[in-house]
């Protein structure tokens, strides 16, 4: 759990830097249409949710469903101790999306340091 907290650290601080360019990436979304008349941004017609700034609302939501699914797989594991009538398939299944979106959000979490390391090594 604290590697959940650790990541909610790195994406409001990620927040903080990409505040100046968030105009630039509102008046980009706005103004740009593509060829076949959906807006960009859309995908078959559905709307994808818009941030004040992208990269932050990404991650705010990607750590949310990470949480809500370590969540679900705690209480299927719960369930399955306490023999409420979870079956075994259940708990795992629920455990490996659990894994597999924490792993997800660490290697994000890696890439989006070394990016952030990358940049403050240049020289200006």
């Amino acid at each position: 759990m604290s590697g959940i907290l650790n990541m909610q650290q790195v994406a409001s601080s990620l927040n903080t830097l990409a505040t100046p360019a968030s105009g630039l990436a509102s008046q980009a979304s706005s103004s740009a249409i593509q060829p076949g008349g959906l807006a960009s941004g859309s995908v078959l017609g559905t709307e994808a949710p818009t941030y004040s700034t992208p990269f932050a609302g990404v991650m705010r939501d990607a750590i949310a469903k990470t949480q809500e699914l370590d969540t679900q797989a705690s209480n299927a594991v719960t369930g399955l101790l306490s023999g409420q009538g979870v079956d075994i398939h259940t708990a795992m299944i629920a455990t490996e999306k659990s894994d597999l979106a924490f792993e997800m959000m660490l290697s994000l979490r890696n890439k989006a340091i070394g990016a952030y390391q990358q940049l403050m090594g240049m020289q200006f």
